[in-house]
């Protein structure tokens, strides 16, 4: 089938045409630029489109002769969305709505979209947390997310769109930009080979779910070939991992300290946060592959370049 990937000369889209284009199917990339921001070789029948997310006509353009969608586009950081939750709303939501418009225009017949299982939940009742549990985020990118969501549902009862969401806990791996500050595991090993202070917020104790980027793009896959009425999974390990413990795991990894100083915790961060992914093992034969610390290994040597 042919694929669009929106975001795919990103951390995890680049993963993802890896697997497509694997898989031997015909991959599309949406980018701002044909410049990859990672270190990622072109592949052979892979096709690149330049145009901006809320460029609706660049757009519809992407979509047109495509089968399948994959929307991995995102503005915002958690931690920037709530500076200005309007231009989280128009550039995340606004120009999703423009998607689906191209998409149904265009007869597209599924799109898969990235959101957030570390936000769309808010604080935690219970962990490790199931697709159940309510939604209620406390910052603006888990409500632009959770919004998409429903505008997902909303044109699949309208349009006939098929979807699914896939719920994705704290990705990590190769290719991630540790400058951008997109995770926790990049800047430690950013902080372990190159010096400098790892700040953390709070007192480390803060629990997230790490999951590895390659597993990541198969479930991402998967999701595509997926024929069942279910339309929503989280995708995680189930295991929880405080900022402290990840802290050592990565002086394990690199025989090297980080120096870390801690400030005031911030008022978005929950304090647990562990996504129970029984549903994506049972619906879509999905399971994690790769462990926390065999993952970090894998990391730094993508960052020494001791690994292609």
């Amino acid at each position: 089938m042919r694929c669009l990937v929106m975001g795919g000369t990103g951390f995890i889209g680049s993963h993802l045409v890896d697997e497509l284009a694997a898989g031997g199917e015909s991959v599309r990339v949406l980018s701002r630029g044909l410049t990859t921001q990672v270190e990622w070789p072109r592949i052979p029948g892979v096709e690149f489109v330049t145009s901006d997310f809320s460029d609706a006509a660049g757009v519809d353009r992407a979509v047109r002769g495509c089968e399948m969608v994959f929307h991995l586009v995102s503005t915002t950081l958690p931690k920037s969305s709530n500076e200005n939750p309007l231009f989280d709303l128009e550039t995340n939501v606004g120009s999703t709505l423009r998607l689906l418009e191209a998409a149904r225009r265009n007869g597209v017949r599924k799109i898969v979209f990235v959101s957030s299982g570390g936000t769309v939940y808010g604080r935690p009742r219970a962990t490790p947390i199931p697709e159940s549990h309510p939604t209620d985020p406390i910052c603006a990118h888990g409500v632009s997310k959770l919004a998409i969501e429903k505008y997902l549902h909303l044109y699949h009862v309208l349009h006939g769109l098929d979807y699914c969401v896939l719920r994705v806990a704290n990705a990590y791996g190769a290719r991630q930009r540790a400058e951008q500050a997109q995770g926790a595991v990049g800047v430690l090993l950013e902080r372990a080979l190159g010096g400098g202070v790892f700040e953390i917020w709070g007192d480390g104790s803060v629990v997230r779910d790490y999951v590895y980027v390659t597993d990541v793009a198969r479930a991402l896959a998967e999701a595509a070939r997926y024929r069942g009425e279910g339309k929503v999974f989280n995708i995680g390990t189930g295991r929880g991992t405080s900022l402290n413990e990840l802290a050592g795991i990565v002086e394990q990894a690199s025989g090297r300290k980080v120096q870390r100083v801690y400030l005031p915790g911030r008022p978005f961060d929950v304090g647990e946060n562990v996504l129970d992914s029984t549903r994506a093992r049972a619906q879509l034969g999905w399971h994690p592959q790769v462990t926390l610390e065999d993952g970090v290994r894998r990391t730094l040597e993508w960052r020494t370049g001791r690994s292609a």
